[in-house]
């Protein structure tokens, strides 16, 4: 359960425990002890066939891309998965809530059953996918909005392709249930009502929530001791699962770090680069690097958090980043491009610095900004109020047993 989503829908799962609803989450691979997280089966012909649908699903994709690799990832057809109607939770839940499904997980076929069950659905996006053909984020494509085809993250697109045909699906099968989407940011629920596939149903937005026991402010210097970083230097952490992947915006970030506005800080600032291949960037930063792995214990990433003068997320694409609402939770504020929902976390110069989409420049004014003494402790305080303020979890859990009584009323 790595990635973004999966770190989202567990937290939710605890907060609504916590409150008095009784949820499990149901999960392909499970990486905790949490009582409350139940696995698909892994070995025996179950197990299998789940591998199988995985496999599967890529094949397809690959064929569909004519043998090419572009877009293997960045899109999903939906058409294999685990059977989940026949199991007892799924007998005895009175809702089924929905987050990532993709890769395998679950099929279009297997959530028309789920709606045919007669149960509320109800399906949080953390993506872009439930309201579009097959691609996760659309980026400047607005095919979605009434018909998608000709899709730009296939090789040979055209108007009757792969996307085409799975929009037809998901518009055939979404009217046969009640479903109510959720978008994690304001954005992507807007972008959810703009799409003809999910325009006729109910549309919300209720944010993600964070560990307040682990995520809030501290001292600087016990990050540092921590994990062994310079004391007097200034601190930029860049963090992704996977640093090369170009969605993140690495590329963007290198070139504002030899803009003149930063090289002015030579001397004064280190680079602290954390997730998988992290040490492969060392020869591209021009500034102490201090590569660190995945880190996956929320309260070293909150020391990790305390211990950066700035975050930055180059990302472009972005729906509402855990990283971005991590980090202004513990006090360091954040740069970040206006895209998705980061313009709704971040305050312009109130608590953190929106710059240009893909503008490297403002990108590193945004850093300067941020490093610079008169803006700092102003900015990060600001940060940490607008956290508690905003995705605290009574907050967050209230929305969402709202929705469930008023599914089931």
């Amino acid at each position: 359960m790595d990635g973004g989503a999966a770190i989202a829908a567990c937290r939710l799962t605890d907060v609504l425990n916590r409150h008095g609803v009784q949820a499990t989450l149901l999960v392909r691979d499970k990486q905790s002890s949490r009582p409350t997280t139940h696995q698909l089966p892994k070995y025996g012909w179950r197990g299998l066939k789940l591998r199988f649908a995985f496999l599967w699903e890529r094949f397809c994709v690959w064929t569909t891309n004519f043998f090419h690799r572009k877009g293997l990832w960045a899109v999903d057809l939906g058409i294999g998965g685990a059977s989940v109607v026949g199991r007892r939770d799924f007998r005895e839940a009175d809702i089924i809530h929905l987050h990532w499904v993709n890769q395998g997980l679950l099929s279009l076929s297997e959530l028309r059953r789920i709606l045919r069950s007669g149960k509320p659905v109800v399906w949080t996006m953390h993506d872009m996918w439930p309201c579009t053909g097959i691609c996760h984020h659309a980026r400047e494509c607005v095919q979605f909005h009434t018909h998608c085809m000709n899709c730009p993250r296939l090789h040979f697109p055209s108007r009757g392709d792969r996307s085409f045909l799975v929009y037809d699906r998901k518009a055939a099968i979404y009217p046969e249930g009640r479903l109510v989407f959720v978008g994690c940011s304001k954005w992507m629920a807007d972008e959810a009502r703009k799409s003809r596939l999910t325009s006729g149903n109910e549309v919300l937005s209720i944010p993600n929530t964070y560990n307040h026991n682990a995520f809030c402010p501290g001292l600087q210097m016990e990050g540092r001791l921590q994990f062994t970083l310079p004391r007097s230097l200034k601190l930029i952490l860049f963090a992704s699962q996977k640093v090369t992947n170009p969605r993140k915006g690495l590329d963007l970030l290198l070139q504002a770090l030899n803009t003149p506005v930063i090289q002015k800080w030579q001397g004064k600032l280190g680079i602290v680069v954390v997730g998988q291949m992290a040490d492969e960037v060392a020869a591209r930063i021009p500034y102490p690097l201090h590569p660190l792995t995945y880190i996956k214990k929320e309260e070293e990433m909150a020391a990790l958090y305390r211990a950066a003068d700035v975050f930055v997320t180059p990302s472009l694409e972005e729906n509402l980043p855990n990283t971005i609402m991590e980090s202004m939770a513990c006090g360091t504020p954040c740069v970040g491009f206006e895209i998705g929902g980061i313009p709704e976390m971040i305050d312009h110069q109130k608590n953190g610095y929106v710059a240009r989409y893909r503008d490297a420049e403002d990108l590193a004014a945004g850093i300067d900004y941020v490093l610079s003494d008169e803006n700092h402790d102003r900015l990060g305080a600001a940060a940490a109020a607008k956290a508690e303020e905003l995705w605290n979890e009574d907050m967050v859990a209230k929305q969402y047993i709202d929705l469930y009584e008023h599914l089931l009323s």
